[in-house]
């Protein structure tokens, strides 16, 4: 079994010119995860097991890179079923009506040899909003099936209202039961496909 592993740029540098191409992110091998804090003491972490989206990576120029994403919210999946229904609901993102959360990116910077901060459109229960990501760029690989391979890793944290999601029950010991801010946390894995 061998794997080639692509060498970061050099600084200054863009650095990715072999990699310039259109890449379909695997699902298999990629999370898109969350975490929010419950009764004021704990975090919650969640993921998505339903998504598909598309990288085009222009190695020479990583401003003119674009990427999109489409996660079935239906698929959401927190470990506890209970708990995950009620996220369905309307009272949270409304899976019935919205079954989409859609992220189109409008801004790729590279800040340093493998790191770029991301700015697109992200739309939840129909309302869209700006959102810059801080991305990694994990590596590039050949695996065992021959398949080409880009790895990205990042987070941001958002606040949920400004989606309109407002649900939250108050506690007898003060605070609230759900945090407004929820951090999401994004490990891609793509195939290039052309």
């Amino acid at each position: 079994m061998t794997t080639t592993l692509a060498v970061p740029p050099a600084s200054g540098s863009a650095g990715y010119e072999d990699l310039t191409g259109t890449y379909a992110v695997d699902p298999r091998h990629s999370r898109l995860g969350f975490v929010a804090r419950h009764a004021m003491v704990t975090k919650v972490r969640g993921r998505f097991d339903e998504f598909e989206g598309t990288i085009h990576v222009d190695g020479s120029d990583p401003s003119r890179s674009s990427a999109e994403v489409r996660i079935a919210v239906a698929s959401i999946d927190t470990r506890l079923a209970v708990r995950d229904e009620h996220l369905r609901s309307n009272d949270f993102l409304g899976a019935q009506q919205h079954p989409f959360i859609t992220y189109r990116t409008t801004r790729v910077e590279q800040l340093e040899p493998t790191t770029f901060r991301v700015t697109g459109d992200l739309t939840i229960k129909g309302t869209t909003r700006p959102v810059v990501l801080d991305m990694e760029f994990t590596g590039a690989a050949t695996d065992t099936d021959g398949d080409r391979r880009i790895g990205f890793e990042g987070t941001t944290t958002i606040d949920r209202r400004d989606w309109g999601i407002n649900w939250n029950a108050t506690l007898e010991t003060g605070g609230v039961l759900v945090s407004n801010l929820v951090t999401l946390e994004i490990d891609v894995s793509a195939v290039r496909t052309g």
